[in-house]
């Protein structure tokens, strides 16, 4: 134990003095057209026709809810870029749980839950946390078990960290906070519960579409490494398919939401950036809520949800990665490097010529996904088809992969290893470049520094054994043997799957490459076929992660033996994509209509909620500038602003982290009405109101908010004020007093 923990303090020193590789816990090309992806998708034909009405299907019982999960917004690091340095200044956009509900009418108990988060990633912790306050909720809660609640993570990169379950995303957040994991597990709960109220008989109907310029391969070469007569059978090397699920109300036909499912990295946002957002996701999600809030056909609490799918080697840097080193080049095809070095290569977004922090870029991608949903449900009558069937069903299984022995599909008897991570996997991506002297298509002998093999020794040597089962993998951390203090990553993985009808959802623990997911849904939905799963209806099926916990990826054999990140950072093996696909597949007979039974439940994963170590420190008091008051004005906005200009104002500020203000708002900009009266019109859900936070004097413990607004095209002309809400911490007796700052008015002329 000291041993270990004198390499992991030494690990933390080199990290905070050199800069960490900038590994993103989760490369490029452009190329020129960019057509279908369905392939062997079975496209989703329309349904039949009953006049102009289109068939409605079967009716299930439906809810949908939305909650705040927004957790600290300052002095956390932010989850996803693995980067110290990269901690919260500001918001943003509110971060949300979306939470979907769809059960039997005559057997209640039948029934599932998939939640949305705005997060990185589904989470152990995270997951037990909300079902023990499920489970305490009790009565008709009772409901919601292990086995029917799904936790998918949009997998976004720009929100707070230190909420997940192992240590080694720990490490550079400084160890695990207890607001930050409080927050996601409250504001989730609160989602199933609103969703849970407003249970009500239902119609499903799903359709597809293509999206044609929101995501690339960031990872081009190890996916040319898949046969190509598997390649044949696709027209794109990512996929472009974003499947979406309506809830229609069956009393009044209104739309009570959304939930999609499409691919592509939450990367919009830069590692540079320090801003609390939900990335593009988030802003799909945002931009459709807002489109359908004023429409006849909306359901009032309308939610839509925007899903990952097989995520893992797409980027939103559409442009692709070229190397910021001055000599304009793309980087290089096999390993994306500049000279030979990582650093210098990043991926571009469609507005990369903006100094913003991938905000612009962030938006425009979010933008595509939300015009290519919003093209789809307005025509998803004639585009979709309607889900029937009488089954709801849903199974889960805890599987312990760091040493899962099965029948390959070539026939012969394989096994998966302990967890472990290549080399490559500290080269990060063109979405995140490492440092060092790491680089991608690092297989065999590691080209690296010796020193990082010293390193890698001293924290776990890994046997023989594990070498040749992880083969050609060189190991840089052997986190799964490693236990002191807790574990650093999980050998227990979830195993999970919902069924409504004729649709199947595979919910995956990792993030699965474009041809991992493509090989997944296929033989779950050819064995659904097989077994009739879903009757005379053809199987639909999409794949939903990461969710549940955090397993890193899931890259094919063939991805795999080239040992670029993805391939490198899929933790249990070559075998890894298979052992899924060979659980998954063995309990499929689990959703079958008639089926009573479920699989085994399997070992239990730790849960490290009250054992994990945290370095971060709270909040210690605050104070206002000499002669000022918390909220006071420090400098105003001018008398009058253009549409397209900015307006900022700075008050005398206190530290967020004293309230988190869930399912309220530290901003506001207020309209004045014709009567003289006051309205908000936006506020922290917006993503053109910014709140960013300083700390001025340490030691004094003063600080400044300063919030702007980026004022639209289009905004109606008049009167305006900006509003901040804060709370400030007595020196003594830490009292939490509240505050507010009003700016002064403006035109916008």
């Amino acid at each position: 134990m000291a041993t270990a923990t004198l390499v992991l303090l030494l690990t933390l020193q080199l990290i905070s003095t050199f800069g960490p590789p900038s590994v993103e816990f989760l490369h490029l090309r452009r190329y020129g057209s960019i057509a279908s992806s369905y392939a062997y998708q079975h496209p989703i034909t329309p349904a039949d026709k009953v006049g102009n009405a289109a068939v409605k299907g079967t009716q299930y019982l439906l809810g949908v809810g939305r909650a705040d999960i927004t957790g600290p917004i300052v002095e956390i690091n932010l989850m996803g870029y693995a980067d110290p340095k990269q901690v919260g200044s500001g918001l943003r956009q509110r971060l949300y749980s979306r939470a979907f509900i769809v059960g039997d009418i005559e057997n209640t108990e039948d029934r599932f839950v998939y939640l949305v988060l705005d997060t990185q990633s589904g989470d152990t912790a995270i997951r037990y946390g909300i079902l023990q306050a499920l489970a305490e909720l009790g009565g008709d809660y009772a409901a919601y078990t292990q086995r029917n609640v799904a936790v998918t993570g949009t997998h976004s990169h720009s929100g707070p960290g230190a909420w997940l379950n192992y240590l080694l995303p720990q490490i550079t957040s400084k160890g695990f906070d207890k607001q930050s994991y409080r927050a996601i597990v409250d504001g989730a709960v609160l989602s199933i519960r609103r969703a849970h109220e407003s249970l009500r008989p239902g119609y499903l109907s799903v359709g597809s579409t293509e999206i044609e310029d929101a995501n690339i391969s960031r990872s081009l070469y190890a996916y040319l490494a898949n046969p190509a007569s598997e390649r044949a059978k696709y027209k794109d090397d990512v996929d472009k398919a974003l499947t979406l699920l309506r809830f229609t109300d069956a009393q009044d036909g209104k739309i009570m939401g959304v939930l999609t499912w499409f691919p592509v990295h939450g990367t919009s946002m830069l590692g540079n950036n320090t801003l609390i957002t939900g990335d593009n996701k988030g802003v799909a999600a945002s931009l459709f809520e807002n489109a359908i809030r004023d429409l006849d056909d909306g359901a009032e609490g309308f939610v839509a949800g925007f899903s990952q799918a097989n995520v893992g080697d797409t980027s939103p840097n559409v442009l692709g990665a070229y190397c910021e080193d001055g000599s304009g080049q793309m980087c290089r095809f096999n390993d994306s490097t500049c000279g030979g070095k990582s650093e210098p290569c990043h991926g571009r977004g469609p507005m990369f010529r903006e100094k913003d922090a991938g905000a612009s870029s962030c938006f425009e991608i979010g933008k595509r996904q939300f015009a290519g949903a919003k093209a789809l449900y307005d025509t998803i009558d004639q585009r979709g088809i309607p889900i029937t069937g009488p089954a709801v069903k849903s199974l889960h299984s805890f599987q312990d992969l760091s040493n899962f022995s099965f029948v390959h599909p070539n026939g012969s008897i394989v096994h998966t290893c302990s967890a472990a991570l290549g080399y490559s996997f500290a080269a990060g991506t063109t979405d995140g470049p490492g440092a060092f002297d790491f680089r991608q298509n690092d297989p065999g002998a590691p080209d690296a520094n010796p020193f990082w093999a010293v390193v890698s020794g001293a924290l776990h040597k890994p046997s023989e054994e594990q070498e040749r089962c992880h083969y050609p993998k060189p190991i840089l951390l052997d986190v799964g043997e490693i236990e002191e203090p807790y574990l650093w990553t999980p050998n227990i993985v979830d195993v999970q799957l919902l069924r409504v009808g004729q649709l199947i959802i595979i919910v995956s623990p990792g993030e699965a490459t474009t041809m991992a997911g493509r090989r997944w849904k296929e033989t779950i939905l050819e064995d659904a076929k097989a077994l009739t799963i879903t009757g005379d209806e053809e199987p639909v099926v999409v794949l939903g992660g990461p969710a549940n916990s955090y397993t890193h990826y899931i890259a094919t054999e063939e991805e795999y033996s080239i040992q670029r990140y993805e391939g490198a950072s899929t933790l249990y093996g070559p075998h890894t994509l298979n052992a899924h696909i060979n659980l998954t597949t063995s309990y499929l007979p689990y959703l079958a209509t008639g089926a009573t039974a479920f699989p085994p439940a399997g070992p239990l994963p730790p849960n490290n909620v009250n054992t994990s170590l945290s370095f971060i420190t709270g909040v210690a008091f605050d104070r206002p500038a000499f002669l000022k008051s918390f909220g006071d004005v420090l400098t105003d906005v001018k008398p009058s602003y253009s549409p397209g200009e900015t307006a900022d104002v700075t008050f005398v500020g206190a530290n967020p982290r004293n309230d988190l203000r869930l399912e309220d708002t530290y901003t506001s900009l207020e309209q004045e009405l014709p009567d003289g009266t006051w309205k908000r019109i936006r506020d922290d859900a917006d993503w053109d109101l910014i709140f960013r936070w300083k700390r001025t004097n340490s030691a004094l413990a003063t600080s400044e908010v300063k919030i702007t607004w980026e004022i639209e095209d289009d905004i109606e002309k008049g009167k305006y004020r900006i509003r901040y809400f804060g709370a400030s911490k007595a020196v003594l007796g830490g009292e939490i007093s509240p505050f507010e700052g009003v700016s002064g008015v403006f035109h916008v002329l």
